[in-house]
């Protein structure tokens, strides 16, 4: 009966501390900063374990943009509508009001360009697959709604059919995935449907179908790809401090790196007592990445009759 009293009381103190804070004007930046401090605190105080659930959040670090050759690409890219150096923020907006600036003003998507009868695709900088104490950082993802938007599966999205459209889809080897120190890429294509270990499970209206999975991989020293993809976060030190987050995905022109579109996105969120960590919770526009790419780089016209397509039971 104590613990339950006890916890209602810190329940309840928190609520009435995130109101006190929004009361003095502390940005959500602050109060996550603040919060990290208490946990932090807490850990070493009762010499918690570091991989105690308590203590992971506060000892994340965040992310960084330029740590990559494939994250130092993509922020070297000029586009044609970059969003202006301040993001049209003006004094005294709260982070409501600078949010929807940038959702009527900044975000959509642009294309300049599309491009038919395109048979493959280069992701060129790979995702890193967020944790859920990621998504509980305020500064920990570059672009959390990219990372809450792209498809987990990239091959599957983009090469297994009906889902997938385009004859193969390359991205960079790293680690375990290289089968030889030579090998600088992963090809994922389509092979043939006979030969099909296991099915590929996909939602059709209402109910589920099965066809033949047949997504290959084989490795690569050379792209087959003339047009890829990548994605960057954007936004200053203010954004993040009022709780936005911003990205961009670009698709360009691998041998002129001529960008043909932009798809850019605002997320914004907060801390919600008596949760601990940041919670991001709106997306703006709401859109699908694996779509915004087929409408720029049409897909060459590829057969999706696989044979013994039966609804899984």
């Amino acid at each position: 009966m104590y613990k339950i009293a006890s916890l209602f009381v810190s329940v309840c103190l928190l609520v009435v501390l995130g109101q006190i804070n929004i009361v003095r004007g502390e940005t959500v930046g602050e109060r996550f900063r603040k919060q990290m401090e208490e946990m932090a605190t807490m850990c070493a105080a009762q010499k918690l374990s570091p991989t105690d659930s308590r203590c992971i959040l506060p000892k994340m670090k965040p992310a960084d943009p330029l740590a990559t050759e494939e994250g130092r690409f993509a922020h070297s890219l000029k586009i044609p509508n970059p969003v202006p150096e301040d993001g049209g923020y003006k004094p005294g907006m709260t982070p409501e009001q600078y949010f929807d600036h940038l959702c009527k003003t900044e975000a959509g998507e642009f294309i300049y360009k599309t491009v038919e009868n395109v048979e493959g695709l280069f992701l060129m900088r790979p995702r890193e697959v967020a944790t859920d104490f990621m998504h509980q950082h305020l500064y920990a993802m570059e672009d959390p709604a990219g990372n809450a938007r792209e498809p987990r599966i990239s091959q599957d999205h983009f090469v297994q059919p009906p889902l997938g459209k385009y004859q193969f889809l390359e991205m960079p080897a790293s680690g375990t995935s290289r089968t030889d120190k030579f090998d600088q890429y992963i090809r994922y294509y389509r092979g043939d449907a006979k030969i099909s270990k296991r099915d590929f499970v996909y939602m059709k209206d209402n109910h589920s179908e099965r066809v033949p999975y047949i997504v290959q991989t084989e490795s690569a020293t050379k792209l087959k790809s003339r047009y890829g993809y990548t994605w960057r976060g954007i936004g200053g030190h203010r954004d993040r401090e009022l709780g936005i987050s911003g990205g961009e995905l670009i698709v360009l022109d691998l041998t002129t790196a001529e960008v043909l579109a932009v798809l850019r996105v605002f997320f914004y969120g907060d801390i919600e007592p008596p949760r601990l960590g940041f919670v991001w919770k709106r997306p703006c526009p709401l859109k699908n990445e694996g779509q915004f790419i087929s409408k720029v780089l049409k897909p060459a016209q590829l057969s999706d009759d696989l044979g013994g397509h039966n609804a899984a039971k």
